[in-house]
């Protein structure tokens, strides 16, 4: 039984001052269609750590040069790309007269950083203050009126942000996931103090045998190919990251592994501890019938004031919030900006 909840442990977290670069043109790198009413160009930026990350900014053509406007840094799903959900969310709200930055996180994607394919809670965190940073010192932004988006584990990240980081006026979760609270207790808290001993054994073991083979193990990830016996999450995120409907190269759920130890900082260091303390506007928006759902519960429940709200969407899954257009409530997430950006 522990073997089982550990493989879904598991499975929870491995599946799911800036420089600007030419706005050459290049071939569309996109899984979303690419839309005539935005600019987009590659941007580069360091994180406090000095970790270079990479972006795209979508500006709304019609921008004129001396506009100040409001912004919004987008990242997320956990082990995606801008490429993917990010900088479908991006695009749209640049169309709607946002300028957005979609970036990869540390050492994921086109952002720099070795070894590759980790993750970490603090500095996954500063990420999105590295965006804030970024967009503070941008002439068409202004810096009052920015804003952070987070998607999936991202989504946990972006509220961990707005603990910290005053400057964000206004933060959106989007299918949330809170990263820490399932590396370390698994699905629906499952996994109990004693099998989470075991999986820290494992875990530790796992770095001596790195360390003395100078590699790091990667995660198990998806399948290359479904049975039908599949978890249904596990079915919703292949027919994601799998299929052409959002495969991307450079994208760890697609085509990668995540590095199996760096679990260890997730299973310690859990976020959200202070969101009760965040004073500025959240909107967390979760599937109905989402897996994950109970994330973004229970992380609201910790939320206080009367600019915080949970919108439940109904009929809808943890990945139709990446990119089906008829379930994201854009019009919600423009308003709410719109409100809070001001």
């Amino acid at each position: 039984m522990f073997k089982k909840l550990l493989v879904l442990g598991l499975m929870a977290l491995f599946i799911i001052g800036g420089s600007t670069m030419a706005n050459a043109k290049e071939k569309w790198d996109k899984v979303f269609h690419k839309s005539d009413k935005v600019n987009i160009e590659k941007v580069t930026f360091k994180n406090r750590f000095g970790i270079e990350l990479a972006g795209d900014l979508y500006t709304p053509k019609t921008m004129n040069k001396d506009d100040k406007l409001s912004a919004i840094a987008i990242s997320g799903p956990f082990g995606a790309v801008k490429e993917q959900a990010s900088g479908l969310y991006a695009q749209t709200l640049a169309e709607r007269g946002f300028i957005t930055l979609a970036f990869d996180p540390s050492y994921t994607g086109e952002s720099k950083g070795e070894p590759r394919h980790i993750a970490s809670p603090d500095i996954n965190t500063e990420d999105f203050s590295a965006a804030v940073d970024y967009l503070s010192n941008n002439k068409n932004v202004d810096s009052d009126k920015i804003g952070i988006l987070g998607i999936c584990g991202f989504g946990g990240f972006a509220i961990n942000a707005v603990q910290i980081d005053t400057r964000i006026k206004a933060t959106v979760a989007s299918t949330m996931y809170d990263m820490t609270r399932v590396s370390a207790k698994g699905y629906n808290d499952s996994v109990d103090e004693n099998a989470r001993y075991e999986m820290k054994q494992n875990l530790n073991k796992q770095r001596t045998e790195d360390f003395k083979n100078g590699t790091y193990k990667g995660a198990d990830g998806l399948p290359e190919k479904l049975t039908g016996n599949e978890a249904q999450f596990v079915q919703d995120y292949y027919n994601y990251y799998k299929t052409k409907r959002g495969f991307h190269p450079r994208s760890i759920n697609s085509n990668g592994k995540w590095n199996m130890t760096s679990v260890l900082s997730l299973i310690n260091q859990p976020i959200l501890k202070y969101s009760n303390e965040i004073k500025s506007a959240v909107l967390v928006i979760h599937g109905e019938n989402a897996h994950s759902r109970y994330f973004s519960e229970d992380a609201f429940k910790k939320l206080k004031g009367d600019n915080k709200e949970l919108l439940i969407i109904e009929g809808t899954n943890h990945t139709d919030l990446y990119d089906n257009t008829d379930k994201i409530p854009f019009d919600k997430i423009e308003s709410f900006y719109r409100e809070y950006l001001k």
